[in-house]
């Protein structure tokens, strides 16, 4: 793992919603907004932009933890820009804050863990669950 960051380092992702994010389930669609639950997986990204960097050729990088509070909605098509921060590195652990705006107008921010681990060692593990 290459120690190439330190704690306030940010990263930024601009994400244009669309409409696979919205929020729908089995049941339907529930709102024609930006989902909870895609916020998720956009911050969790951003953070990781911060482990590509960091992994070796050998190692790769798995999602510990994620926390979204969702503050706002967003509308389809709006333009959401996503700043994650480093706040603590332990080790092969990478814990982020993120914040998501549309404008100035805060959507959700939250927190997020990532741990980088040898691919060899996530290979085993996940065989091991089969």
């Amino acid at each position: 793992m290459l120690s190439i960051y330190n704690i306030g380092d940010e990263k930024k992702y601009d994400k244009k919603v669309n409409s696979s994010d919205i929020a729908a389930f089995e049941s339907g669609v529930v709102h024609d907004v930006y989902a909870t639950f895609a916020i998720a997986r956009d911050a969790e990204w951003c953070c990781r932009l911060f482990v590509l960097d960091m992994k070796e050729t050998d190692e790769e990088g798995i999602g510990t933890y994620v926390t979204v509070n969702h503050h706002a909605p967003a509308m389809v098509n709006a333009s959401i820009n996503f700043t994650a921060e480093i706040t603590d590195l332990q080790g092969n652990n990478v814990h982020c804050k993120w914040e998501a705006k549309d404008q100035e107008r805060l959507i959700a921010s939250g927190t997020t863990g990532q741990k980088i681990l040898k691919k060899a060692k996530l290979e085993s593990l996940f065989n091991s669950l089969k």
